[in-house]
């Protein structure tokens, strides 16, 4: 790989080692914690969250008319994203083994852990279930992609390609035809040496 694009990749790695701990030292100020794997706030926190809680008829009573028409529309892509979840995790555990690559744990990309923010409403938390579970299998769907990809081809585009996932880096670039071929079963060899963070 090309050393510029290699140190470019360590800064960025870099950074989001540093967004974490500045994320965890917000969740501090505001009060968070973990405690045995589960999510604890201060009790003042709690008390605080639950008086910003929305009432839920004045929640539902306050909603735009066209917001509530638009519900249905939006609920009844449940069943596209409850079959990709399915497929796809019928894909990796059928080909992913034969591969050698390593199967993605679906259990890190979807994640229901709104329903303990006291100041949801059951409405809201409903909603963020429904948010966190379709942008938790697209994430999940997004990995096992990227993962047959590296496997099979991973060639850059082109054209600049928009939120392209963080193996897209290492990949050869587009007509490169010798680095193609002399990389290919490195890349082939680094998936199947894949570790979930």
């Amino acid at each position: 790989m090309d050393p510029k694009i290699e140190n470019l990749l360590q800064r960025i790695r870099a950074l989001e080692d540093e967004l974490e701990v500045q994320m965890a030292l917000a969740h501090a100020e505001l009060g968070m914690h973990l405690e045995n794997g589960r999510i604890e706030f201060e009790e003042a926190v709690r008390r605080r969250h639950r008086a910003i809680k929305k009432n839920l008829l004045r929640y539902i009573v306050g909603a735009k008319p066209l917001v509530l028409l638009t519900a249905p529309v939006i609920y009844s892509l449940i069943v596209p994203f409850v079959l990709l979840d399915l497929f796809t995790t019928i894909y990796q555990h059928a080909c992913f083994p034969v591969y050698g690559i390593p199967r993605v744990k679906r259990k890190d990309y979807v994640i229901f852990d709104r329903r303990y923010l006291g100041y949801l409403n059951l409405i809201e938390k409903i909603n963020c279930a429904y948010c966190s579970y379709a942008n938790g299998v697209v994430a999940y769907v997004r990995e096992v992609g990227s993962r047959t990809e590296q496997y099979w081809c991973p060639i850059k585009h082109a054209r600049r390609l928009l939120g392209a996932h963080p193996r897209y880096a290492h990949f050869v670039a587009y007509g490169d035809a010798q680095g193609y071929r002399d990389e290919f079963d490195a890349l082939r060899t680094e998936v199947r040496k894949t570790h979930d963070q």
